[in-house]
């Protein structure tokens, strides 16, 4: 659970199927570059945009591998209220509920570029503009395309990881290297995650 209300919260939302080392850097980024007071990863419990397209695997083992991925990194904390919400997930509902909870909190909702471009499919995306302020993670010699002097840009270092990527590899039965953390690693072996086609 998270620690007692921040006043400048960045939340990282996403699948986390499975987490890895360029969610890691983005909020690292983040939390750093906007002097926030803490970032957490937000971990989806029905990601409603992505379920229909492939198996998504059980909240509570992406859950486990979130929470041992941030173990240890002071200023990153992990949030299971959509979880424990149930149902499909909507970000907007997260806000207000979050808004609810400490009215003086100011979220800074963070996105990757290709995530941003589609915020119009998102629900209610208006709620979400009017109770957080985008953050869109760029990587390294990646253009800003936006011009809305209501969106902060900040910029990684890229690594050249996905969630995708991952999962292809476990089911060619190869070795993850550096892709995420090593107790990551032990989580999706132990669950026997992604042996199939992805």
């Amino acid at each position: 659970m998270p620690n007692p209300a921040p006043r400048r919260l960045g939340l990282l939302g996403g699948t986390f199927d499975p987490p890895h080392l360029g969610h890691l850097a983005a909020a690292t980024t983040v939390l750093s570059q906007l002097g926030l007071d803490r970032v957490d990863f937000l971990v989806a419990n029905d990601p409603w945009q992505k379920s229909d397209s492939r198996t998504v695997s059980p909240s509570d083992v992406r859950l486990r591998m979130v929470e041992a991925l941030v173990q240890g990194y002071e200023g990153l904390g992990v949030d299971d209220r959509e979880i424990r919400r149930g149902g499909l997930t909507y970000t907007a509902d997260t806000l207000e509920e979050i808004h609810k909870e400490s009215p003086g909190v100011e979220i800074f909702l963070i996105v990757g570029a290709d995530t941003a471009a589609r915020m119009s499919s998102w629900h209610r995306p208006e709620v979400v503009r009017r109770l957080s302020t985008l953050v869109v993670v760029n990587r390294a010699g990646q253009q800003e395309e936006s011009t809305d002097s209501s969106v902060i840009h900040v910029t990684m270092q890229s690594v050249d990881v996905s969630s995708t990527k991952i999962r292809e590899r476990v089911s060619r039965g190869e070795s993850l290297g550096s892709l995420t953390s090593p107790d990551v690693a032990r989580i999706i072996e132990a669950n026997s995650l992604y042996r199939g086609a992805q």
